[in-house]
């Protein structure tokens, strides 16, 4: 099988030595986003709200330069860093699925986060 980069500058460039996602076949491998605008490459750390709004905006960035939406998710993984914080980041996060198709997912709470955010979401994606 052949894999193909997928990079958009809609979202993030990556930080070291990884793609933003990878198609092969109908699967999409996206890599855990981060709140970084991509317009100013700064962080968005104001609450716990924007920053997971920030994560989910690049996410479908990425999602969509590989011609997909929310809708194609298969799969969430998100990390935190203070499970406290889950209810509301569940709630940003939801809002951008349908729940009655919403992907299968796990949260994990972490000691620390690139850059020192509080959370970071990674996807897998499959094409219709």
């Amino acid at each position: 099988m052949s894999k193909k980069i997928i990079h958009t500058t809609a979202a993030p460039g990556a930080i070291g030595p990884y793609s933003q996602a990878i198609q092969t076949g109908n699967l999409l491998f996206v890599s855990g986003q981060i709140p970084i605008n991509p317009a100013t490459n700064e962080l968005v750390m104001d609450n716990i709200q924007d920053e997971t709004k920030q994560v989910m905006e690049n996410m479908k960035a990425v999602l969509e330069s590989a011609g997909m939406t929310f809708e194609n998710v298969v799969k969430s993984t998100i990390f935190i860093s203070n499970m406290n914080e889950f209810a509301t980041i569940n709630s940003v996060y939801g809002s951008y699925f349908n729940e009655k198709t919403a992907p299968a997912r796990e949260t994990v709470q972490v000691a620390c986060l690139p850059k020192n955010v509080n959370v970071e979401i990674s996807m897998i994606a499959v094409a219709n």
